[in-house]
């Protein structure tokens, strides 16, 4: 999916920026996308400076694929990271590609003020907040009971 957008979204990314950006080019590379041929990469990094990767692991029975952005949160997760701060994502389109609702919603619940920074291989970038993403994400999830552990 493209994201359209205006002047206000174009980014002159920093130093850390670009690293950041340069990991999910990196990772992109790894990608397992034999269905579809399009990789993504993803990169995030934590509240301490710890970068962590993803990529898009595709599989035959389509609905069991899982986005890069969600693997590099996981990916935190299994490392014992938290608290993250920004992300980039690296695709080949033309246009920088934003994250997929299962993954604005994924990355909602750790960072409800993550920066997200979406790039290409001719070095165009965005800069969105997950907030311009997802409008009204889902935050508030009660077990039955009352408990939401």
């Amino acid at each position: 999916m493209s994201t359209s957008t205006g002047p206000s979204h174009r980014h002159d990314p920093s130093d850390d920026d670009r690293k950041l950006i340069d990991a999910a080019r990196q990772a992109r590379e790894r990608a397992y996308a034999p269905y579809s041929q399009f990789q993504v990469g993803a990169a995030l990094r934590d509240d301490a400076g710890a970068i962590f990767a993803g990529v898009n692991v595709e599989n035959a029975s389509l609905g069991l694929s899982v986005c890069a952005e969600r693997n590099a949160i996981f990916a935190m997760v299994a490392q014992g990271g938290r608290g993250p701060s920004s992300i980039a994502i690296v695709t080949a389109d033309a246009t920088p590609t934003a994250p997929c609702g299962a993954c604005r919603q994924v990355l909602v619940e750790f960072a409800p003020e993550l920066e997200i920074l979406l790039a290409n291989l001719d070095g165009d970038v965005l800069r969105f907040s997950i907030e311009e993403l997802l409008a009204y994400p889902f935050l508030d999830y009660r077990a039955p009971g009352g408990s939401n552990s």
